[in-house]
């Protein structure tokens, strides 16, 4: 693609949006098209050759295929998701990730330069807008992950975009902080201060939430490559960007359960949520690389733990972490399980604590666990959720009302349903939540449909 379409462009209204009526955003989360219903967009960076692509589903049944004008096969358009209200008009944004999209020339063999298309809420739907692009693009894959929060407290979304294969080992961007231009950081940066190694991936996942209550929310940068005291051990940085604070997590750090070992791909999965409801975030880390079963062989996938850590008014507390497998929740772990490979919160009950769903891809399957006031997560009455596809539960999020009639949000607590994607057989599924007292979801059924790893990410 030519340089000169890196600046931010405003592509034609997208196929399959409808007239503009009368009614206008509603600044519920979720909502792309001002109707007040929670909307849904899956990516497959694979379609098309490769350019890829993202089907959104509004709340009305209604669907429109998002792709790029200048679309070249290799791009992968929707390698990252995410959500927010970037521009402040109370209607919900979506922001892709096309990680492998070349600035200049294109590479045989490299890694991309990568962009990131934003697409803006309005009641008409999704309207193609900004495009972003670091400002001295290399072999980055600027967009390969994607999260949105309010970190500065001004009302309106930041979005932060991952560059995992930035030449220092990874780097994130941060746009729209108040009275910033785009602000770069990486493990370099003077307040971070950490070792750098080019393949430590750092940034290839992240994610927001208030840890301490302020009304303002920390970033969370995972490094599931980082090399500490091992090979591939990984980690997770939690960063204040406004206050230009960094604090490392690891499995060396005292209080996180778990023993640091080479591969275990700390940080290779995070979500946040409130899981004892307390109106503070608390965070929960993948560890799909962690070995369980004896005689387990370097770089084996894995049979995978998840770490929790609870938000309070100083931040994350590591005093109380507590470290899930299948050794103690329904399933059995095994050496290719991957638990942990996906991670989305949601309050799939209505009873106002969130609950974690745990992706375990080796095993087909999604474990769920229930939030509630005293502890937090708890083994009692976990769920183990099986679906159609040899890699069902890569992919996981959860959707408010999604499911049971696709209710407004405008309800206090909203029920959330579980979303699940098979990306490698193109299958989407969805079991809904239930008020009944307890951890109970409906059966697993089918939502959609795509080819080019569909379901590769949520939005």
């Amino acid at each position: 693609m030519n340089a000169v379409l890196a600046a931010c462009l405003v592509l034609p209204l997208l196929t399959g949006t409808t007239p503009a009526t009368a009614r206008s955003c509603t600044g519920r989360p979720l909502d792309f098209n001002a109707d007040g219903r929670p909307d849904l967009a899956v990516a497959a960076p694979y379609d098309d050759a490769r350019a890829g692509s993202v089907t959104v589903t509004y709340s009305s049944g209604r669907t429109a295929k998002l792709v790029q004008d200048d679309a070249e096969p290799g791009d992968a358009f929707g390698s990252a998701l995410a959500v927010g209200d970037f521009n402040g008009d109370r209607c919900a944004d979506l922001a892709v990730g096309v990680s492998e999209e070349f600035t200049g020339e294109r590479v045989p063999g490299g890694d991309g330069n990568g962009v990131v298309q934003i697409y803006d809420g309005s009641p008409r739907g999704l309207v193609a807008g900004r495009r972003l692009a670091p400002a001295e693009p290399s072999s980055d894959r600027f967009g390969a992950s994607l999260a949105a929060g309010d970190l500065d407290g001004d009302g309106r979304d930041e979005l932060a975009v991952g560059s995992p294969s930035h030449r220092s080992g990874g780097a994130v961007t941060v746009y729209w902080m108040k009275g910033r231009k785009p602000y770069r950081i990486t493990q370099k940066t003077r307040w971070v201060r950490q070792p750098a190694r080019v393949t430590d991936q750092w940034a290839a996942a992240l994610t927001t939430g208030d840890f301490d209550g302020d009304g303002k929310d920390e970033l969370v940068v995972g490094a599931p490559a980082d090399s500490i005291s091992h090979d591939g051990q990984g980690s997770a940085t939690v960063i204040d960007v406004r206050a230009k604070r960094a604090r490392l997590l690891n499995q060396s750090t005292p209080g996180i359960k778990g023993a640091a070992e080479k591969w275990d791909g700390f940080g290779a999965a995070l979500a946040t949520g409130d899981f004892n409801g307390d109106g503070k975030d608390d965070l929960a880390i993948g560890v799909p690389g962690e070995g369980l079963s004896a005689g387990q062989r370097a770089m084996d996938y894995g049979d995978g733990t998840v770490d929790v850590l609870y938000g309070s008014r100083g931040g994350l507390r590591t005093d109380r972490t507590e470290a899930w497998s299948q050794n103690t929740l329904d399933g059995r772990p095994r050496y290719y399980d991957r638990f942990g490979a996906s991670l989305a919160a949601g309050d799939f009950n209505g009873d106002g604590r969130d609950d974690l769903a745990i992706g375990v891809p080796g095993e087909k399957a999604v474990q769920v666990l229930a939030g509630r006031t005293a502890g937090g997560l708890t083994r009692k009455g976990n769920l183990l959720v099986k679906g159609r596809g040899r890699d069902f539960g890569a992919a996981v999020t959860a959707l408010p009302g999604w499911g049971d009639g696709h209710r407004s949000l405008t309800r206090r607590r909203p029920v959330y349903a579980l979303v699940v994607a098979a990306p490698g057989q193109g299958l989407v599924a969805y079991a809904p939540g239930s008020r009944r007292p307890g951890l109970r979801l409906g059966k697993v059924r089918p939502l959609s449909e795509g080819t080019g790893l569909y379901g590769y990410a949520f939005g």
